[in-house]
């Protein structure tokens, strides 16, 4: 990192903190139970690529809900019923574990007082689930979540959404995402953001914007 730019994020008067969810306080991963679904790993990889596609999947972040998702990839794809059906039924088994790490830091800025908010691309009935499994997703003061606003990351409109909510001045707000997209989608909104690859790295970047001792 330049000079300037660690000088740039030292100067910065922070005051609102925003999370993303997956990949930095829990892990997803839809191998944990379709490699036991679909053993065979090539015929693994065919299925994510051509019938529960990212893209697919990323239409229930946006609001669709999961039967029409579904019954949408039935009419395609009918010899994959039992396989398209498990993808919902399975997803509690696609959150393993939380990153204790990046739980620890959230915790421990809440604890210190800040404003600590959360957004998130996630479906909203497996976000509710996400949260009895996950209590600490209800620590932070409040949460956007895409399926229940309408739109996803990396759309400004989303940030947009979240600082009307919560009451945060964008040039005072830090998000923290594993997508470098969204990263982008938050600076072009007018926050600051930095792109979250481990929680070592996030301590540094946390403490360079004076947010941890």
């Amino acid at each position: 990192m330049s000079a300037e730019k660690s000088l740039e994020k030292s100067r910065a008067d922070i005051r609102h903190i925003v999370f993303d969810i997956g990949k930095v306080l829990i892990h997803y991963d839809p191998n944990v139970p379709f490699s036991r679904l679909i053993p065979d790993e090539a015929d693994r990889n065919w299925f994510f690529a051509n019938v529960c596609t990212h893209d697919w999947n990323l239409e229930q972040d946006r609001g669709r809900d999961w039967v029409e998702a579904e019954e949408l990839l039935i009419a395609r794809h009918p010899d994959h019923v039992e396989n398209i059906r498990a993808f919902r039924k399975h997803w509690n088994e696609m959150v393993p574990h939380a990153y204790v790490e990046s739980v620890s830091i959230m915790e421990g800025l809440i604890a210190q007082g800040h404003d600590v908010t959360l957004l998130t691309n996630f479906a909203s009935d497996t976000f509710k689930e996400a949260q009895k499994l996950f209590p600490f997703l209800t620590l932070p003061r409040g949460v956007t979540v895409s399926g229940d606003a309408g739109v996803i990351k990396p759309d400004v409109a989303i940030y947009e959404l979240h600082a009307r909510t919560f009451g945060l001045e964008p040039s005072a707000t830090l998000f923290i995402d594993d997508s470098m997209p969204n990263v982008v989608g938050a600076r072009t909104a007018g926050w600051h953001a930095v792109h979250f690859t481990d929680p070592q790295t996030l301590k540094a970047d946390l403490t360079l914007y004076g947010l941890l001792a």
